[in-house]
């Protein structure tokens, strides 16, 4: 299941995907990664990637709307693995 979050639009906040449990069952480790960031929301640089975690900044929205952000990694042994998040945009 996907992590859902409650984003202000004008904040500017981190995200994380973190593959650490299922990484250390099939030891293996994080070589590179994307992140998909759909119309309305803005990726504020790149992905902060270590050997097991995905960090992105993300900034704007609009209030009412939801958004699902996509992350997908290549690992060291050459399997590829996505996990997504919702946003929903509320003032808070």
């Amino acid at each position: 299941m996907a992590d859902s979050y409650i984003k202000d639009p004008a904040a500017r906040l981190d995200y994380t995907w973190d593959w650490s449990a299922w990484l250390d069952e099939i030891t293996d480790t994080i070589s590179s990664a994307t992140v998909t960031v759909p119309a309305g929301l803005t990726a504020v640089g790149a992905p902060d990637v270590t050997t097991t975690a995905v960090t992105q900044r993300i900034s704007g929205g609009t209030v009412d709307e939801a958004y699902t952000v996509v992350c997908q990694i290549t690992t060291a042994g050459g399997l590829i693995d996505e996990r997504s998040i919702h946003l929903t945009i509320s003032n808070r």
